[in-house]
């Protein structure tokens, strides 16, 4: 299923795949390969700036690091004709790095990547689109978390968002595709890649909101949404947390990766859609599914 909703500027998104139902481990398997890395873009101009650009955002901040990204390219959904057979979804991920995402997806000129095209992958075939991930909780009292990013992030400071991150091919010990191209290797790494991307949710709400892992529930994937500026795709899952709201409030306080927000709000569905308009187009995608989501579960 793919849907498009216009708002202004970074607000602006697309569902590229909604799986309202909720989707189990079990039910979602990755094919990582280099058929689904980036194509370099023909125009060697382009290619040469994605140097200039990250050297020019190395030398405002000697702290960025080039790390290797699991690159978005497309996916499989297959509902089956057996109304009792599970749906499943295989994710199709390639390799790209932080450098390329800044010197493709986040450069000035990101639009001159594109592709014209009405397929999703072939349009984006250039840029280097890192996959995140993004989670929905929901605390014992019913409460959906949102963080209101820092001042001092690079992307969308002072937004309001979705704890999240990145799934990590470091975490499954991938630096390249080196050693995993022999059909021997394929199955084992595509079933750790898979299971990385639900560990890497949890890793994610854990480090930025500070509950304990123990607390949340085994997260299930609600689907990907693409901002439409940068054309940047993120992964969406939905994990309930048995703590009440004012708990983990105190355990902000203490997580891992707090510096990254400021404040933490627990909120109620109305309070969400006001907050809405001031999410990144990923996130506010983001909500999108979970409405999906809940709208499936009441009519079911």
């Amino acid at each position: 299923m793919e849907e498009k909703i216009s708002c202004d500027g970074g607000h602006e998104f697309k569902l590229l795949l909604s799986c309202p139902s909720g989707l189990s481990p079990s039910q979602v398997s990755v094919v990582f390969n280099e058929a689904y890395d980036r194509i370099p873009h023909p125009d060697s101009s382009l290619e040469q700036s994605i140097s200039e650009i990250w050297d020019a955002r190395v030398q405002q901040s000697s702290s960025l690091y080039n790390g290797t990204k699991f690159r978005y390219g497309g996916y499989n959904f297959n509902v089956g004709n057996d109304p009792k057979q599970q749906p499943h979804v295989s994710l199709q991920l390639g390799l790209t790095d932080y450098r390329t995402f800044v010197g493709t997806n986040l450069s000035p000129i990101w639009e001159r990547y594109l592709v014209q095209s009405e397929d999703d992958c072939i349009q984006c075939q250039h840029t280097s689109s890192p996959l995140g991930n993004g989670a929905l909780v929901e605390t014992s009292d019913k409460k959906i978390l949102v963080l209101q990013r820092s001042n001092k992030v690079g992307e969308f400071p002072g937004y309001f968002v979705f704890p999240g991150g990145h799934p990590e091919p470091q975490e499954v010990g991938i630096i390249s595709h080196d050693g995993f191209k022999e059909l021997n290797q394929c199955r084992p790494i595509n079933s750790k890649v898979s299971q990385e991307m639900f560990d890497s949710i949890v890793r994610e709400v854990v480090e930025e909101i500070g509950a304990p892992a123990d607390s949340l529930s085994s997260p299930i994937f609600i689907g990907i949404s693409r901002r439409v500026l940068n054309v940047r795709p993120t992964a969406f899952f939905f994990i309930k947390c048995n703590l009440q709201s004012d708990e983990i409030q105190q355990l902000y306080s203490s997580a891992e990766d707090g510096f990254e927000s400021t404040q933490l709000y627990a909120v109620s569905m109305s309070d969400l859609e006001n907050m809405a308009s001031k999410m990144p187009g990923c996130h506010r995608g983001g909500f999108a599914l979970y409405k999906l989501m809940e709208q499936d579960a009441n009519n079911s």
